[in-house]
């Protein structure tokens, strides 16, 4: 158990509840109370079981696996790192941005799993990969903030993750069939890091297409002005010939020049 402390606040994140990080926190519990309900048969068809992908094609695990939890406790923890890392990170990036982050570490974990332990038949269930990629971006986002274990002993989000990284690594070593949740956990650190490193996030991305569009109409511009002012040069020539020898001495093509010089100048008043 943990929290952490920063200028705005004494616990947990300040300011209201932001809005993906509340949809999430419901939607979990809404899906955890269906679990109680219906039972373990929604685990057998929304839990990643990989040989049900291979063997089955139940694509569809891989999204929904993320919001099935194996008890109270296990859910309790999830929601309560999302509620207490993910706010921040919500409000320094946007709801949308957010969301998309989260799915992605939740899609990767259950692939990174996927792909390691392809014949399993045991079902890996739980937001753990997603919540593991919250830890990554907010240590990455706040790597001085001061996170309190136990609510006694602080340590900086860094830090602390890194020993998270070095536990889930070491656990995935010598685990057996039973605890394939490990390469979940590690498939989620790993797609979050590689994520924020390529600078995926929505705002980022539409600021470099913004970037790349803004730096495609001022080279259109600059080669513009380039034509004009060659053109332009071509017409002072022109002037000073007429000048000398009349206007009826002149070629086509300087004439042409001429024309297209007029038009240029019409337009643009």
């Amino acid at each position: 158990m943990s929290y952490y402390r920063h200028r705005a606040s004494s616990f947990g994140p300040g300011g209201g509840l932001p809005q993906t990080v509340k949809y999430l926190l419901i939607a979990n519990g809404v899906v955890f109370l269906l679990e109680l309900v219906i039972g373990g048969s929604m685990i057998y068809y929304f839990g990643l079981v990989p040989r049900l992908i291979t063997g089955q094609f139940m694509v569809w695990q891989f999204f929904t696996y993320m919001f099935l939890h194996g008890g109270f406790f296990h859910l309790l923890f999830n929601m309560f790192v999302l509620w207490m890392f993910g706010s921040d990170i919500e409000r320094a990036w946007g709801s949308r941005a957010f969301l998309k982050y989260y799915l992605i570490c939740g899609l990767g974990a259950g692939a990174f799993n996927f792909v390691l332990a392809i014949n399993s038949p045991i079902p890996v269930i739980g937001a753990s990969g997603a919540i593991y990629g919250v830890l990554v971006a907010f240590a990455m986002l706040f790597p001085n903030r001061l996170v309190y274990i136990y609510f006694l002993f602080p340590i900086k989000a860094k830090y602390l993750v890194i020993i998270f990284a070095a536990i889930e690594f070491f656990a995935s070593l010598g685990q057996s069939q039973g605890g394939v949740a490990h390469f979940a956990h590690l498939g989620g650190m790993v797609v979050g890091f590689l994520y924020l490193k390529s600078d995926w996030r929505l705002p980022s991305f539409f600021s470099k297409v913004r970037d790349v569009r803004y730096r495609r109409r001022l080279d259109k511009i600059v080669k513009k002005r380039e034509q004009s002012q060659e053109l332009m040069d071509k017409v002072d020539a022109i002037l000073d010939k007429i000048n000398q020898v009349g206007y009826e001495n002149l070629t086509e093509e300087e004439r042409e020049i001429l024309e297209k010089a007029s038009k240029e100048l019409s337009e643009d008043r």
